[in-house]
């Protein structure tokens, strides 16, 4: 900004010559004519005094006029010494400016003690340009009548508040009156400055970027420095304590990580914490993230506004998840002095839709009417037809209908839910034969879902007895000691694989044997049987969370999502069922059951899609979101044919597979021995019963039902794949009854056995990474083709892959891309 003053013209007394040494001789002629110069000078110093013009280059105001009228002689529309400008609609005068900088004038105490609080929580310089944007400057706010909508500005003593902004009429008088005055007040023109905040321009000439008043967000974010997150250092939500550092604060929280909001649920942490990372679903509060400078360029130099914006309407996302966030609920929480807000207004309303469209906010299981569509008109000519009705392709279908697109559903099975499939047929009790555990619940969208249902999830213990056949249970000391030699051992697979000269990719189980037998050979260390038994035990864990195995398993990629922030927190069953939440994604879509598809023709204009029964389906576009293991298997005919590349990674990763058994019994008979624990560990008698019944899940956490679960995994999944259900029932209820051996086990009353490899539909639980492929495979099968077939479901996300929470994001994910192209 240009500080130096507007030089004024030379007057004629300027000259070389002055007028008293003018020649005494000079013709009548040249006097006249000098007197005329000297009167016409006269008129300039005249006119120019009436006014000045603001410094600022590019400013339009040729007569500024002072907001402020603070001092006795400010100079308002008239003559000032310099005007400084705020922007092209607001000024203030030197007069005023005197007013509140020097120290002998009455605004001075006001400044000092505004500088104060302003130094104490803020870390931008606290100018006095700051103290008049953020003291000074009048409110601007919007007319509520739906056929007016003019934008007025407020007398300097009134003070915006959201129930004003929320409630404003023009001519409303807000001094302990809500009368107006008189009915045509909205018939006033609008002031001719409004029309100019929307130009980029005016933007561009903004000298302080809007720091809001009373945020929302100030209670997530009172680590930061307000003024670094979009917030006023001067108001009183983002005052630390009285004498307390930022070096303090700082420390402070170190210590409290994860900062909760009083009357919030304690897994909504939309926003990382100073020098905290590795949290799903989190954003720096005061960086903007890469996609957003992609969709929000302007604000790359300064990112001031949009963080204001950003933070503030996620923080009202997560205060109220259960209806939907509009720009009418948005507004009147936007409380920042002068024209600008007018700005921010306009930004938000762009912010806020983007944000909607990447399923930030506005997701879950919100349902909207015609009328309540979450993105405006231009979004709505799209038609889809979504291959699936899982988690992802509800997922995806419930974002897009609520973005007013038109989307079905074609689902093979005669039932949704895909992989996520209850039983409800047990007493009391709700049993998954698919999902049930949600591992992570900071930010994790299935407890977003919970929060908006009503649903609690109950908090899975750490308590897991190892309980070794013949019914001894096993010394904690030991299974803790045969843990850290187990992670001792991934550890080295880890330092393995950063050898960039170990180009080949091995089996983990392999990889495992050979660094085991490596360290019994160098440490001179002998595991005793139990031990022995014990690490088998925690390799068929391995096994389950691989869905594999270990001699499938990649073991340069086996771990590959652990590179990107995961969901931290809790691990909580879903005691209600995974079904509740996806029944609910469902309700109001149109799922046509009994539909599946054979071919997806996208070689023309539109895309034809084939069902059994020879239906052809036309459409737009085609979201895929059925399972890796019938895209391994070509269920679905494409034309033209999946690329080389995709068809590669397809391949590169393997369709994992865990069975279940649940049992009801009459009494339970486990109960003194687990002592109140979630869930209990079988140790094998050898590696060749590894994985066979491994864990135990009390599926009722109040302890009224006798229903335990238990999974298979590994090599033990062929080893039952032959056997019927009575067979499998026998061989666990053998298990249980080594375990229990010093009491009589009952028989069930009830059990079931899974088949998830024998689904037509499904034949597999979760993907895993195949020896020699890599992560990268999952970002590949998610690629678009010609922004017409887009493919969505657990094997397509890098991030959370094997999870439900990873299936409904990807869903989400591509209803995004979907409604951009």
């Amino acid at each position: 900004m240009s500080t130096g003053r507007v030089r004024t013209k030379k007057k004629a007394c300027s000259s070389d010559q002055s007028p008293d040494s003018l020649p005494v001789r000079s013709s009548g002629r040249q006097v006249k004519k000098k007197a005329a110069e000297a009167a016409a000078d006269d008129d300039d110093e005249a006119s120019e005094k009436k006014y000045r013009k603001c410094e600022k280059a590019g400013c339009t105001a040729t007569c500024p006029v002072c907001f402020a009228s603070a001092a006795e002689r400010c100079a308002k529309n008239g003559y000032t010494s310099r005007w400084y400008h705020l922007s092209c609609g607001e000024h203030f005068c030197n007069e005023c400016f005197d007013h509140y900088y020097r120290s002998h004038k009455d605004g001075y105490e006001k400044y000092t003690a505004w500088k104060r609080i302003w130094t104490s929580n803020g870390k931008s310089e606290p100018s006095p340009k700051a103290f008049m944007a953020d003291q000074q400057l009048p409110y601007w706010v919007q007319c509520t009548k739906p056929d007016c909508g003019k934008w007025r500005q407020l007398t300097k003593e009134i003070q915006l508040t959201p129930q004003i902004a929320k409630t404003y009429r023009c001519g409303m008088k807000l001094n302990n009156s809500t009368k107006t005055e008189g009915s045509d007040q909205c018939s006033m023109p609008e002031d001719l400055r409004v029309a100019e905040v929307s130009d980029h321009w005016w933007y561009s000439m903004l000298i302080l970027p809007p720091l809001l008043k009373d945020s929302v967000a100030a209670p997530f974010l009172a680590a930061y420095y307000p003024d670094c997150v979009g917030m006023s250092p001067s108001c009183t939500s983002t005052n630390r304590l009285p004498g307390e550092s930022n070096l303090v604060k700082l420390e402070h929280l170190k210590s409290v990580p994860n900062l909760t909001v009083a009357g919030m649920n304690k897994y909504f942490q939309p926003f990382y914490q100073p020098n905290e990372c590795g949290k799903a679903l989190c954003v720096r509060p005061d960086v903007m993230e890469l996609d957003e400078l992609y969709e929000f360029p302007e604000y790359s130099r300064d990112p001031t506004m949009y963080l204001a914006l950003r933070n503030l309407i996620l923080a009202l996302w997560y205060t109220n998840c259960k209806e939907a966030l509009t720009p009418q609920k948005c507004i009147h929480h936007i409380i920042v002095r002068g024209l600008v807000r007018i700005r921010c207004v306009q930004e938000m309303e762009r912010i806020l839709y983007f944000m909607t469209r990447k399923g930030l906010i506005n997701t879950g299981l919100l349902s909207v009417g015609p009328d309540q569509y979450l993105l405006p008109k231009e979004y709505h000519s799209k038609s889809v037809i979504i291959v699936g009705a899982g988690a992802a392709g509800l997922a995806a279908a419930r974002q897009l209908h609520n973005f007013g697109i038109k989307v079905i559903i074609l689902e093979a099975k005669d039932r949704i839910g895909g992989r996520v499939w209850d039983d409800k047929t047990f007493t009391g009790v709700t049993v998954g034969r698919g999902a049930q555990i949600v591992n992570g619940c900071v930010n994790n969208p299935v407890a977003l879902m919970c929060e908006q249902l009503g649903i609690k999830m109950h908090k899975l213990g750490e308590k897991c007895d190892l309980i070794q056949e013949g019914g001894r249970i096993t010394d904690p000391t030991i299974d803790k000691r045969m843990d850290f030699h187990f992670n001792a051992i991934l550890d080295v697979v880890s330092e393995w694989r950063k050898d960039k000269t170990q180009h080949q990719d091995v089996p983990l189980g392999e990889k495992i044997q050979e660094i085991y037998k490596a360290f019994i050979q160098e440490s001179g260390i002998q595991f005793s049987e139990l031990e022995e038994k014990v690490l088998q035990f925690h390799l068929s864990n391995l096994e389950y969370a691989c869905g594999s195995n270990l001699s499938q398993v990649s073991a340069r990629s086996w771990d590959h999502n652990e590179f990107f922030a995961q969901f931290a927190g809790d691990h909580t069953l879903l005691t209600v069922g995974y079904s509740t939440v996806i029944e609910k994604l469902a309700e109001g879509l149109d799922i046509r059951l009994n539909f599946p598809v054979q071919s997806i023709d996208y070689s023309g204009e539109e895309v034809h899609v084939t069902t059994a029964d020879g239906t052809v389906w036309t459409t737009q576009k085609v979201l895929v979101t059925v399972p890796l293991a019938l895209l391994q298997k070509n269920a679905i005919q494409f034309n033209p044919p999946l690329s080389e590349k995709k068809i590669k990674a397809i391949n590169s990763l393997g369709a994992g597979v865990i069975e279940k058994i649940a049992l009801q019994f009459p009494y339970r008979f486990w109960d003194s021995k687990i002592q109140g624990a979630d869930f209990f560990g079988h140790v094998p008698p050898n590696s060749s019963q590894r994985g066979l019944f491994s864990v135990f899940y009390d599926m009722d956490p109040e302890g009224k039902e006798s229903i335990l679960m238990s999974v298979v995994t590994g090599d033990a999944v062929v080893t039952i794949k032959n056997l019927d259900d009575q067979q499998v029932l026998q061989q666990c209820m053998t298990v249980l009854r080594e375990l229990f051996k010093e009491q009589e086990v009952p028989d069930p009353v009830k059990f079931f056995v899974t088949r998830w490899s024998n689904d037509p539909w499904l034949q597999m639980a979760y993907s895993f990474v195949k020896t020699g492929g890599s992560g990268e495979a999952y970002d590949i099968i998610a690629e678009d083709i010609q922004g017409k077939i887009f493919f969505a479901g657990e094997a397509t996300n890098r991030h959370f892959p094997q999870t439900v929470t990873g299936a409904y994001l990807s869903g989400v994910r591509e209803a995004s891309k979907i409604a951009a192209f």
